[in-house]
């Protein structure tokens, strides 16, 4: 079953929902006051299936020009449409503005109804019909079909029905993969039951039980039950009309211009990049930070226009803008908008969202103009690199990139792939999987770096920084969680060195300022000059006036360095008389084959006070073995 939605449109009392009960046997006219008044004031729904597997969910729109918000909520998805013209009255100025609102939304495939064609004269009907090919002229309707029909009489119908089965064929389904997306038209209780919305599903398959949420309130629930043209179902597809009872949801918090969606997939927007086509039948020129009416779906926000190219829009021209909402919307990349003025009350332009979730732009920036001009077009590649260079440091993640560019996700994850092949793009993390262009990654790089070298300027004596206080060096508009995988890389880059909780240049030695290594290099000499018995911390302190943190300070310096080596607490040996004690204890255990700490006392003039340190050194170093009181050269 191939399921589309047909719509109608035109002005007022040209004979829409007469014509869909003559089709349908389903009048769509259900309030009381449209009885009493003979015209439509909301959206009406009816259903009909057609030879070959096609099953149409019919929306009748409103044709009084009040009524504008609710026909427009109609059209947003439609198929194919009936563009309804009364044959006695011809175009009138509602079928003008519908006709303009329909090309604006998208609409792509259709027909014209001549409607009341049993109430003229043959000649003047093709006067009609002629008046009406003009005025297509140009339009998705250029070449669609006129067919003269009545209602009354049924004339016209069955070649109606045959003209609707031939361009079904035609009409592109709604796509059943990726999420479900319904935009609420009605809301309404059923005792028993609870809260029911109805909606034309947009794309994806809704199935009893499934966890939903109501944007952009983000109310969540659960589908506990589905109607498609009225019969129970398990489950809806894409292009049908459905009634949907929501479970833990209640009636004051539905209502039109809710979009039902699967829980913590969507999120609703404040702004949107948007095409703009400014109708020539505009008014006026339309100024920057004009307020108008965004209309898309079922749902209308006021919104302020952001010209990002230029101060006016002429009419007829067509321009890059952001709007911004003055409350939530859930809008996606490749849905059709329209917006209209409130002086006169008129639709105005329209056209495609591009980016729904764009930073707030500096007008006239280049490269934020060469990432919409990317949107739609061929080059899906380039659109994705673009997307996320322009994420700059913050990075962005997998999902986002497939809310603001639109793309399917294979042809997502296929363009990311060549990216990250040829070094384009990094990939920052896992889970989230979020990336980052190669350029930004360089940047965050080059700050780390820089913020470790100034540190280690102003603290001479450090030996490295602390990754955590290194971690707060980031960007405040990066994320946090970069830190790891930018660690791991400047390590592979030979540029750091991280040694437990400490992070370390690579490659070269610490820098010290003038008077740190005046005083380093003073206490490096007296300990030299000390040879095998050097001075302990408490002798330096003394020798050089300086309170224990400023030696230790100092000494660890040396030890980093390597001229220095620490022995024990107290206990430093210049390298050179350390190497020199080695040898010595080699040669001798070489001789024995094994000492006690006298033998090594009789050949190195020792004391007590440095012999047992050192050969406990030497032990650690793995030059010697302890076995009991002896000692042995370890094998090597």
């Amino acid at each position: 079953m191939k399921h589309l939605i047909l719509g109608t449109a035109g002005h007022i009392d040209h004979g829409k929902t007469s014509l869909v009960k003559a089709l349908t046997g389903i009048d769509t006219d259900r309030l009381k006051e449209e009885k009493a008044r003979g015209i439509t004031i909301e959206l009406g729904f009816a259903h009909m299936e057609l030879p070959g597997g096609i099953q149409f969910g019919v929306v009748d729109v409103p044709g009084h020009e009040k009524f504008v918000r609710a026909m427009v909520a109609g059209v947003g998805g439609m198929d194919l449409v009936m563009l309804v013209i009364a044959a006695d009255e011809g175009i009138m100025p509602q079928t003008r503005e519908h006709l303009d609102i329909l090309r604006l939304l998208n609409v792509r495939s259709g027909l014209v109804a001549l409607t009341k064609s049993d109430m003229v004269e043959r000649d003047w009907l093709e006067l009609v019909a002629e008046e009406v090919r003009d005025f297509v002229a140009g339009s998705f309707l250029e070449n669609a079909a006129i067919v003269p029909v009545s209602s009354r009489s049924g004339t016209g119908l069955e070649e109606l029905r045959s003209e609707l089965a031939r361009l079904a064929v035609n009409a592109a389904e709604k796509r059943r993969e990726g999420y479900f997306r319904l935009p609420v038209d009605r809301a309404f209780t059923v005792a028993g039951f609870g809260t029911v919305v109805t909606g034309t599903l947009l794309s994806g398959e809704i199935r009893v039980g499934d966890e939903l949420e109501l944007l952009p309130s983000g109310r969540e629930g659960r589908v506990r039950g589905i109607q498609a043209h009225g019969l129970k179902s398990e489950s809806g597809q894409a292009g049908q009309r459905l009634a949907v009872n929501l479970q833990g949801i209640d009636l004051d918090e539905a209502h039109r211009g809710n979009v039902v969606v699967p829980r913590g997939v969507f999120r609703s927007t404040r702004a949107v990049d948007v095409r703009l086509d400014y109708l020539a039948s505009a008014p006026r020129e339309l100024k920057h930070r004009t307020t108008v009416r965004l209309h898309s779906a079922t749902y209308e926000v006021p919104s302020q226009v952001i010209l990002l190219d230029r101060d006016t829009l002429k009419p007829g021209d067509s321009a890059l803008v952001q709007l911004r909402l003055k409350e939530p919307a859930l809008l996606l990349s490749g849905d059709s908008y329209i917006i209209r003025i409130s002086a006169p009350a008129t639709t105005v332009g329209g056209g495609i969202v591009l980016d729904p979730f764009p930073p707030r732009r500096r007008r006239r920036n280049s490269e934020a103009l060469e990432l919409l001009e990317a949107f739609g077009q061929e080059d899906q590649q380039r659109t994705i690199s673009l997307i996320i260079s322009q994420s700059l440091l913050s990075g962005i993640t997998h999902e986002d990139i497939l809310l603001r560019s639109g793309l399917p996700r294979k042809t997502v994850d296929s363009s990311l792939s060549a990216l990250l092949g040829c070094g384009e793009t990094v990939q920052m993390l896992r889970e989230p999987k979020m990336y980052l262009s190669s350029q930004s990654c360089d940047v965050l790089k080059q700050q780390l770096t820089h913020e470790l070298l100034a540190y280690l300027d102003a603290n001479p004596l450090k030996g490295g920084m602390g990754k955590e206080e290194l971690k707060t060096r980031l960007p405040k508009r990066s994320d946090g969680r970069f830190f790891t995988p930018l660690l791991t890389t400047l390590e592979k880059d030979g540029l750091v060195v991280p040694d437990r909780d400490i992070v370390k240049p690579a490659g070269s030695l610490i820098r010290k300022s003038g008077q740190a290594e005046e005083l380093s290099g003073k206490m490096e000499q007296f300990i030299l000059e000390g040879g095998i018995e050097p001075p302990t911390v408490k002798e330096i302190m003394e020798r050089f006036r300086c309170d224990e943190k400023a030696v230790r300070d100092n000494l660890s310096l040396l030890v980093r360095s390597g001229s220095v080596v620490r022995i024990s607490a107290d206990l430093f040996y210049s390298s050179t008389a350390l190497g020199g004690l080695r040898e010595k204890l080699v040669a001798l255990l070489k001789e024995k084959g094994e000492i006690i700490p006298t033998d090594f006392r009789d050949v190195s003039n020792l004391s007590r006070k440095f012999l047992i340190p050192l050969l406990e050194h030497f032990d650690s170093e793995k030059v010697t073995i302890r076995v009991g009181d002896k000692r042995v050269l370890r094998r090597r």
